[in-house]
């Protein structure tokens, strides 16, 4: 659903800028003003100086949420987390609701946020994207027995589960679909399983979440969609440079295989690019 990516910067760029923005106010490098060494320096707009402090939900399993011993976990927290290792910064996660998040980033409350976030054309008109860290399709899931459905056109006359709230079910209406409404995946999957539906639609990494959790599970993806959805941390324009700080940092963390290493660790393959 991206149809942009802001503009890329490496780390070593946002350093050397913070340095002569350093210089050219008579800070020196020992003084509390000066950039510090990485990218912890005012000039980036931090909350706190030093400190990345992320916005996220904690309840949106495996993207951000709590463990079994109640740790924030998940594939958005280890990629900030690991952002802010390369950036020389502390991390520092505030659990927020999605209906409030955008609100709190507008009012300065937190410098990103890690949660998700597909690029709009509507949220590109007022925020800062960086690169994806995670791309994502829509996919026809169906029982891994069923070899009727190849394509979205087949689905023509069939009965697809779908959350009447969401995007999926407008797609299954225009495939043709006949929809039974449920509440969400669990439901879905649950239906689809017993053979009270045909097919659902959803996204391929909620898919790829349950099939690593339950190997054996009976089915299958049968058609993706062309257009993808691509997730990438968010700031406010005033907050640019930090923006650009962190897509330096996904830059190399990309070429280190780390995101790789953490999308295989989620979901079993890499979701990190194309």
């Amino acid at each position: 659903m991206r149809r942009n990516r802001a503009l890329f910067a490496t780390v070593t760029a946002t350093m050397t800028a913070l340095a002569l923005a350093a210089c050219g106010s008579g800070s020196t490098p020992g003084s509390a003003d000066a950039a510090s060494e990485g990218a912890g320096g005012n000039d980036l707009g931090l909350v706190q100086d030093g400190v990345l402090t992320v916005a996220t939900e904690g309840t949106y399993r495996p993207f951000t949420f709590h463990d079994a011993s109640g740790e924030l976990v998940g594939y958005d927290v280890e990629v900030a987390e690991a952002v802010a290792e390369k950036l020389d910064l502390e991390v520092r996660f505030q659990e927020t609701q999605w209906d409030a998040i955008f609100a709190g980033l507008d009012a300065g409350r937190f410098d990103t946020i890690a949660n998700q976030v597909s690029i709009t054309p509507e949220r590109e008109e007022k925020y800062v994207f960086t690169q994806p860290y995670t791309i994502s399709r829509g996919v026809i899931v169906v029982r891994d027995d069923d070899d009727s459905v190849s394509s979205f056109e087949d689905l023509q006359g069939k009965v697809t589960a779908q959350s009447l709230t969401s995007n999926w079910r407008a797609l299954a209406e225009e495939s043709g679909a006949q929809v039974e409404a449920v509440e969400g995946w669990a439901q879905a999957v649950t239906l689809l399983e017993q053979q009270r539906v045909d097919a659902t639609i959803n996204d391929s990494l909620t898919f790829l979440d349950y099939v690593k959790e339950r190997p054996d599970a009976p089915i299958k993806v049968a058609a993706e969609t062309e257009e993808t959805s691509q997730s990438a941390f968010v700031v406010t324009p005033e907050r640019e440079a930090l923006g650009e700080a962190i897509d330096g940092a996904l830059d190399e963390l990309r070429a280190e295989g780390v995101l790789t290493e953490l999308s295989e660790k989620y979901f079993g393959e890499d979701v990190s690019s194309e």
